[in-house]
């Protein structure tokens, strides 16, 4: 078995919303779930554990597609609500120093120069770990919510971001890297001559630039994003140097990971310098059989919460499920949001999915450390690369130190993750292996 390291980072699950509220692990004081805490001692145990990075997932509405109303969504706090993740995000780069953190920031909800200052910002502060998680909007709450009656169409949608990136590059590159002279003998804090601008002028976007910053450490931050559809996977292939992916079966995971690599080839890029990470949710232990109980005890919460997880199912896909029968199997869907969630549903029963949740096929990774370890290695293997992120939509204290505390010192043992960081920049930790 080959002993290539693989990265870690954890995915945050809901945004900068409320965490674990109504479990008895969710700590004395639920109301308090508005203050950065939890999630600053999040990425201090995660950098503590070298993880690669940490991802802010983030919506920009109060979901109501779930029986055309938000009551499930806000009874449970399904997906809702959520802080803005651009100011949870300089707390926890103060509160570390070499952890990556990763801002969703959409598309369609963000004017270019904005986007692109914003980003540029969060690199100047945090020493060149800031990362731009790039979603184009998926339901038509949120677009309505800027004014917009519905969502463009999907495909259309990655037409107008190719576009969009194109931009933000240009506006990031408008200050040459050595533009910056400070020098107080001749008078000159920037070098006119090496500053530039971009007038752009596209089929959905105009700006004129410069930039109105300085070149960031890393002059790009860096880009995540989790297209799954096929026109997601080639946009994805064209600019991510990240990508979060949803697999249901370590075959499924390996031919996202070949396809993605083939086509970032065909862009005439470095199939090496993009780290496809894939979504698990490990429950370990400090013994086999609790491990096991806590796995039934989710499938068991699960099953006695149908309308939570059919109201999640709701808003990832735009479909309203309180419309399907839970024991009959559902026929193809289409979907203007998250199309290979909707594929991934499609032939299975909502309570098979309820049940499922993200479990692997073949590989549970439910067990002692040492068990959950040995699989996800045994995964890598048979995959290739690049790695895993971490999620729990309810996660405590507690679950962090399971992770960080017990399942990373094991992946450690086996020398397929790393100890300590190479670099400091988020980059430069991606491309180190």
């Amino acid at each position: 078995m080959t002993k290539r390291p693989f990265h870690l980072a954890w995915f945050i699950s809901k945004g900068y919303g409320p965490k674990g509220w109504r479990q008895s692990w969710g700590g004395p004081d639920p109301q308090n779930w508005v203050k950065p805490d939890l999630l600053v001692h999040l990425a201090k145990e995660l950098e503590r554990a070298a993880f690669d990075y940490v991802m802010i997932e983030d919506s920009c509405n109060v979901p109501y597609t779930y029986k055309n109303s938000h009551e499930t969504y806000l009874r449970y706090a399904v997906d809702s609500p959520k802080l803005d993740p651009s100011v949870l995000a300089p707390f926890m780069m103060q509160a570390t120093s070499r952890i990556g953190i990763i801002t969703t920031l959409s598309t369609t909800e963000y004017n270019p120069f904005m986007l692109a200052r914003l980003t540029n910002t969060l690199d100047h502060v945090s020493d060149g770990r800031s990362g731009w998680n790039l979603v184009t909007g998926s339901n038509d709450g949120g677009a309505q919510n800027f004014g917009h009656e519905r969502q463009f169409p999907h495909d259309e949608r990655y037409d107008m971001a190719d576009e969009y990136v194109e931009l933000v590059q240009k506006l990031w590159d408008s200050w040459d890297a050595d533009a910056m002279v400070i020098d107080r003998e001749q008078e000159i804090f920037a070098d006119p001559a090496k500053v530039h601008p971009v007038h752009h002028e596209g089929k959905y976007f105009r700006s004129r630039g410069p930039l109105s910053a300085p070149r960031s450490p890393q002059g790009h931050p860096v880009i995540c994003q989790a297209g799954g559809s096929a026109r997601g996977r080639t946009f994805a292939a064209r600019w991510a140097e990240t990508i979060i992916s949803s697999a249901n079966s370590v075959p499924a995971m390996k031919a996202f990971r070949d396809d993605i690599r083939a086509q970032a080839a065909g862009f005439g890029r470095n199939p090496d310098h993009i780290k496809i990470l894939f979504l698990v949710a490990p429950i370990v232990d400090e013994f086999h059989d609790t491990a096991i109980a806590r796995q039934q005890a989710r499938v068991h919460e699960a099953e006695t919460h149908v309308d939570f997880y059919l109201a999640h199912m709701s808003r990832l896909t735009g479909i309203d499920f309180s419309k399907y029968d839970l024991d009959e199997k559902l026929p193809v869907l289409t979907s203007n949001g998250h199309q290979t969630t909707a594929a991934q549903y499609s032939g299975r029963t909502p309570r098979e999915i309820i049940r499922a949740g993200r479990s692997v096929q073949g590989a549970d990774l439910v067990g002692t450390p040492d068990e959950v370890a040995a699989q996800m290695a045994d995964i890598m293997a048979e995959v290739g690369g690049d790695g895993f992120l971490v999620t729990d939509p309810e996660f405590t204290r507690r679950y962090i130190s399971e992770i960080a505390d017990g399942l990373v010192p094991a992946l450690q043992k086996r020398g397929v993750v790393r100890k300590h960081y190479e670099h400091v920049k988020l980059r430069d930790n991606l491309l180190a292996f």
